[in-house]
């Protein structure tokens, strides 16, 4: 195909891509209803802080644009410098926040990441000043170690936020954020096609590629990502809750668990949670955490253990009657809202598959 053909198709694909950012943006700062799934409420902070990645994304189209039409490698130069300074300023440290407010089990400060930023954006500056790009191989390593040390962070807070959904969710589904890892990745491909900047047709096409997968995967997973910006704050709420925990020593913890959990079966309720369950007993989040960590278990484990046991008597007692038996309609009465959640819980609880245990059974 000739060459300037493709470039026009290339400048389609541009304007396209910009233009579904935007788009991304306004449904991200405006949409009241979730398009992906209605029963879901994300997280408005998020959501906000999306819009102004969405936006950044579509603005650094424009300041990349005057490049296609200078001819001069001086003016080229500094039309890439400034372009990376706003980058620096704006998408970069946008993509940073947007990973971290995905996090909810805690506000963590944005701050650093601004400060973070910051020699970045200082190096750009001075070299956009004195028309020199001797400091870009140090700006680069600079840019390296950064991006390192964030995949670090990112790996621990992730693995600290999946500790904490087990300590205070039965069910997981909507709630996981390992999927943040992916989109790093991509993230990060981008940037590295981005740094090497091989100005060939081919390369554009692929970063254009990259940037469309990112907005689609962007929306789907803060709108599939459930709000739980509700629970207390444990210094907090250790002092509202104080009276109540001299009551409810971890002495007697196990009793009232037993008396209000599972004698009423309120694990069969979807979605309940440890703040709620600590509430109803009359203790706090915390000393209820502490309770199940001395017995080497989570919160979700205790919860969905006591499910797979109800789970096993409804399964005996349709046996037993000669009704037909569905799988999943049980898996629903005995308080799984997911499927794959009781598929997970099961195998951990029983050490096979529903399948395998029932085949076991007959």
């Amino acid at each position: 195909m000739d060459e300037q053909i493709l470039e026009y198709i290339y400048y389609m694909v541009y304007g396209g891509v910009t233009v579904l950012s935007l788009i991304a943006c306004c449904y991200m700062l405006f949409s009241r209803a979730n398009a992906f799934d209605p029963a879901i409420t994300p997280p408005a902070r998020l959501r906000r802080w999306a819009a102004a990645f969405l936006a950044a994304l579509a603005l650094c189209h424009l300041w990349y644009m005057p490049m296609y039409f200078l001819s001069s490698s001086d003016d080229v130069m500094l039309g890439y410098l400034i372009a990376g300074l706003l980058d620096s300023l704006t998408i970069i440290p946008l993509t940073i926040v947007v990973l971290i407010t995905m996090l909810q089990d805690r506000k963590r400060p944005l701050w650093p990441v601004w400060a973070m930023m910051a020699p970045l954006v200082l190096g750009l500056a001075w070299c956009i000043v004195s028309h020199s790009d001797d400091l870009l191989p140090v700006l680069y390593a600079y840019f390296l170690l950064m991006w390192v040390g964030l995949i670090i962070y990112m790996i621990r807070a992730i693995r600290q936020y999946r500790h904490w959904l087990r300590d205070n969710y039965a069910d997981l589904e909507h709630k996981e954020v390992w999927q943040a890892s992916v989109m790093l990745t991509i993230i990060l491909l981008a940037y590295a096609f981005y740094s090497l900047d091989a100005g060939e047709l081919l390369y554009e096409y692929a970063i254009e590629v990259i940037i469309t997968v990112l907005v689609c995967y962007l929306l789907w997973r803060i709108e599939t990502l459930s709000d739980l910006s509700h629970p207390v704050n444990d210094a907090e709420e250790v002092e509202d809750n104080r009276s109540a925990v001299v009551a409810s020593s971890a002495k007697n913890i196990g009793s009232l668990l037993k008396q209000y959990c599972e004698e009423p079966q309120l694990y069969l309720q979807h979605d309940i949670s440890a703040m709620q369950l600590a509430k109803l007993i009359g203790t706090n989040r915390l000393y209820l955490s502490k309770h199940f960590a001395s017995q080497g278990i989570t919160y979700s484990t205790y919860i969905n253990s006591l499910r797979i046991q109800h789970f096993v008597k409804l399964y005996h007692e349709t046996v037993a009657t000669h009704q037909p038996i569905t799988v999943r309609q049980l898996a629903h009465k005995s308080g799984f809202h997911s499927y794959s959640t009781f598929n997970s819980a099961f195998k951990q609880s029983m050490g096979m598959t529903a399948s395998e245990w029932m085949s076991s059974e007959s």
